[in-house]
């Protein structure tokens, strides 16, 4: 990201070190525990907790008072035991009190249901009482602790994702949208509302995105999920930059959830000054490490460098309909995950697991079965995995050679009601592409398609209904420059205010590809494939028509499409008409790649093996479950055992090699 100059970054917080440890609670443990849980903590090699994040009430039991004396305590012994602190606002839980005095901070849903207290996130993002009240907790706990030696770096709020259709939201709604269209003639040609007789006479008739007795304009829809996202954005640097007038030395954060619908990222990223994210993989999901490795990918993009891994599950979670712990081993491997794709923090939620609330059930570096306990063993194997491989890796950062686009903006759009399947979902398609670069042994960049790319030998763009006039030149500059692109179906489609561009596809993008008409968009059922030369094709099919300039097609293979192109090239441009198996797709990208001279880290990788470098340090990672040996030209050290390496390197189930030549 774009960085202020002067501002303080992630390093300034880790002076060289992997910071190791997660958020910690102890207002819901009484005091004698706290002495037991530093000692804990120094023994497993934590050296950094998060504390506040729901205080609120803990800190203000009632309108105006302050009760600092526990966290002065808290502060204190963090000190004196040698851990720093990441100090939250506590603004994500209003107190109950807030709720009752001052209704209008609880959000309203879509159709008109106020969410009450009780549980988290309960808070109007539009509303000026919170915004008051969050700014004066915020100033109080700047002033006390912005001086104290434990202080390390502040994290605002937690996990911004309240959505509000309120009068008060609906007022700011307004306002936002005199100031980007202006008029009324600009918003009604802007949101189409020629259409369903939907045209404003005033500004006081427009509404948010509320439930309607049919489907909701969706440029109105878009606008409203952009006015959200800017909202909650307004609320963080409001906060941001209250503890920045404090301490204009310590970097500042909020952790966002991995690849969440209803916050733009890339927006978001360019505020922070340190970047950082909240990942759950599901242990019992076969392709958890892809995952893994997508937000992981995705988050070093939007901080373009190293990251922070706010939270993580030391063992099960408590909001899945069955909640598996990891198996041994998984935990550590994960973790080694993270820091190969440029994390330098590996925390967790939460330090102690809960004996009562919500979350009881969801795991903690100290479960219920306290210091003797497998999780708490393992957590303190990685603290000193952490300290030996820090002083090689902490503050490095490698590029890809690949990068694929994703834009939240497209995804609002393409996610409408009235497409033409709801099957098509832009976050799997992602997913899906990414799967298949990983597979291919490929790391790969995630980018802005505005972003420049000339940095990139390939560029994938695995489905952008939504392309700017500025995003689409982006992409033509990239392919004359000598860039190879690679785009999926329904890319394209429509401008920013999601209206269809002239043909269904933008022309320019046509000329690109070598198609002189888009006939028919041909969605496909589950279950349904479609037969293609030298593959299959699922979820979606189009039929195209070739200009003739195309230098390679691979056509269908019967039915309507027989003989039409399902993957055109036209120099160095190729598209991608229907998603091809995952094989399929794999293989596809890995020769594109190859063609453009992008190679794996290491040849001849096991299908369950990773092998990600960062900066001189390689990663070897085995994501199965049996012993595997790896080819690992040359001689290394493995930084983890300390021992020397030649040419081959064995791994245990859920192993990890950290080699340095």
């Amino acid at each position: 990201m774009p960085e202020e100059k002067g501002r303080p970054a992630l390093s300034d917080a880790t002076r060289g070190r992997l910071l190791f440890g997660g958020d910690y609670n102890p207002e819901q443990w009484p005091e004698e525990t706290w002495h037991e849980d530093v000692r804990l903590m120094k023994a497993a090699g934590v050296n950094s907790v998060t504390l506040g994040v729901f205080s609120w009430s803990k800190l203000e039991p009632e309108p105006g008072a302050r009760e600092f004396g526990w966290l002065d305590t808290l502060m204190d012994l963090m000190h004196e035991g040698g851990i720093g602190v990441v100090l939250a606002t506590p603004t994500s839980s209003p107190p109950p009190w807030m709720g009752r005095l001052h209704p209008d901070t609880l959000p309203v849903t879509e159709d008109g249901r106020t969410e009450w207290w009780g549980g988290r996130q309960h808070f109007s993002h539009s509303s000026a009482t919170y915004r008051r009240y969050a700014a004066a907790i915020t100033e109080d706990l700047a002033a006390r602790y912005g001086g104290h030696p434990a202080l390390t770096m502040w994290h605002i709020n937690n996990e911004y994702c309240t959505f509000d259709h309120g009068d008060e939201a609906a007022a700011a709604f307004r306002r936002w949208l005199r100031e980007k269209y202006g008029t009324l003639d600009a918003l009604n040609e802007a949101w189409g509302t020629a259409f369903w007789s939907q045209g404003y006479d005033t500004w006081d008739g427009v509404l948010p995105a509320r439930q309607p007795h049919y489907m909701r304009n969706p440029a109105q829809v878009l606008d409203f999920r952009r006015f959200t996202s800017d909202m909650l954005l307004e609320c963080y640097v409001a906060e941001r930059d209250i503890v920045r007038r404090h301490t204009p030395h310590l970097p500042v954060t909020s952790n966002f959830m991995p690849l969440w619908f209803g916050q733009d990222a890339w927006r978001w990223a360019e505020e922070e000054d340190v970047v950082s994210v909240d990942l759950y993989p599901d242990p019992r999901d076969p392709l958890g490490a892809q995952h893994g490795a997508l937000v992981q990918d995705m988050t070093r993009s939007q901080a373009r460098g190293p990251w922070v891994l706010m939270e993580q599950a030391a063992g099960p979670v408590n909001w899945r309909g069955v909640n598996h712990p990891k198996p041994r081993g998984l935990n550590r491997l994960w973790s080694l995950q993270a820091v190969a794709r440029g994390a330098d923090a590996v925390c967790y939620f939460q330090w102690r697991q809960s004996r009562q609330g919500a979350e009881k059930f969801h795991s903690g570096m100290v479960s219920h079965a306290g210091e003797e306990g497998r999780t708490y063993q393992e957590v303190k194997r990685l603290g000193a995995d952490l300290a030996r491989i820090a002083p090689e890796v902490s503050g490095r950062h490698s590029g890809a050679d690949v990068a694929v686009l994703h834009d939240w903006h497209a995804w609002w759009a393409g996610a409408q009601d009235g497409r033409l399947s709801q099957r098509v979902d832009h976050a799997d398609v992602l997913k899906t592409w990414h799967r298949a670069l990983w597979q291919a042994h490929l790391t790969t960049d995630f980018a802005h398609p505005e972003h420049d790319l000339s940095a990139y030998r390939l560029v994938v763009v695995p489905q952008l209904y939504l392309l700017t006039d500025a995003a689409i030149e982006n992409l033509l500059a990239y392919v004359r420059q000598g860039g190879t692109l690679v785009c999926g179906f329904l890319t394209g489609v429509a401008d920013e205010d999601d209206r269809v561009r002239p043909g269904g596809m933008d022309a320019r993008l046509r000329e690109l590809f070598g198609i002189r008409t888009l006939h028919e968009w041909w969605p496909l059922d589950a279950g349904e494939s479609v037969a293609c030369e030298g593959f299959g094709g699922t979820l979606w099919s189009e039929e195209l028509e070739a200009d003739g300039t195309a230098d390679e097609t691979l056509p269908y293979k019967g039915g309507e499409l027989d003989g039409l192109p399902a993957v055109l090239r036209k120099d160095r441009a190729w598209y991608v008409s229907t998603l091809p198996e995952p094989d399929a797709l794999r293989d596809l990208l890995a020769r594109i790649a190859a063609g453009t001279g992008v190679r794996p880290v290491l040849d001849g990788l096991p299908e369950q093996v990773e092998a990600v470098r960062r900066g001189e340090v390689l990663f070897v990672l085995n994501h199965g479950r049996e012993p595997v040996t790896v080819e690992v030209p040359g001689t290394h050290r493995d930084l983890l055992t300390g021992t020397s390496v030649t040419d081959r390197v064995s791994l245990g189930r859920y192993d990890v090699a950290v080699l340095r030549p």
